[in-house]
């Protein structure tokens, strides 16, 4: 974990930090307190951030010493109310979240930045009207489309900053989504690799995931497909009963 000398020493650097700031709208963060997360998936710490941004709270939860580490493990999450909190399964992100908790926990080091971009950054109000239009027939990038935003608002350059501001050297992220990659190497982020995060299709998200496979170009097939070589592994997840094990044991034959 960071001993409180280097917690001291970062919160020193960043107590009057300002700088040019990524991309252009010019976003400059600072680590604003840290604290630990003692976590049932782990021994954590938890480090909040301002941005200039959106003012929003952004927060990195640590595991491990990452101060100027390489190869650093790396899950950017963003904000699922219905999903994180609720446990709704028209979505994949509680899976997502617990299962990189849990993985990050269990390995030397490791960050999950928690990011506020609802919705794949529409926000709430807009996502439960997605929601409704998807109820109506269309599909997640369609219903996005027909609001008025794209299929995908959210950017990762306050992401970016966050990782310099932990003085992160490299990173391989968890992830199935190349845009993920592409654009933190786009704001400077050395990405090393890349971690399969594979969930389990459900009757109420096997649609959503095949969308977010054929239209936003993730890197999923769950779905009775050959499968790619990094997913030969089952995904498992933490209290699965025997008749979700078997559908899973059945597609990674």
């Amino acid at each position: 974990m960071l001993t409180r000398a280097q917690i001291e020493a970062l919160l020193e650097e960043n107590r009057n930090h300002h700088c040019e700031g990524l991309g252009p709208d010019h976003v400059c963060v600072r680590i604003e307190a840290i604290a630990e997360l003692p976590s049932r998936f782990g021994q954590f710490q938890i480090a909040a951030f301002y941005n200039n941004r959106d003012n929003k709270e952004h927060v990195a939860i640590i595991h491990g010493d990452v101060l100027e580490a390489e190869d650093v493990p790396v899950r950017v999450h963003s904000e699922c109310l219905t999903g994180d909190v609720i446990g709704s399964l028209r979505c994949d992100c509680r899976d997502q979240l617990e299962s990189a908790l849990r993985m990050i926990g269990q390995m030397e080091r490791g960050i999950l930045l928690y990011m506020r971009q609802e919705g794949r950054g529409i926000g709430l109000i807009n996502k439960i009207r997605a929601y409704a239009l998807q109820e109506q027939g269309m599909d997640t990038v369609e219903a996005n489309l027909a609001l008025g935003f794209r299929d995908d608002e959210r950017e990762y350059s306050v992401a970016a900053h966050m990782l310099y501001s932990l003085h992160v050297k490299s990173i391989r992220l968890i992830t199935n989504n190349p845009n993920k990659i592409n654009d933190l190497t786009r704001y400077g982020i050395k990405v090393t690799g890349r971690i399969p995060h594979i969930m389990p299709p459900t009757e109420y998200n096997r649609f959503y995931l095949e969308t977010k496979a054929v239209k936003s170009g993730h890197l999923l097939d769950s779905f009775g497909k050959a499968h790619l070589p990094e997913q030969a592994d089952p995904p498992m997840v933490e209290g699965m009963d025997e008749e979700v094990l078997a559908v899973i044991r059945k597609y990674y034959k």
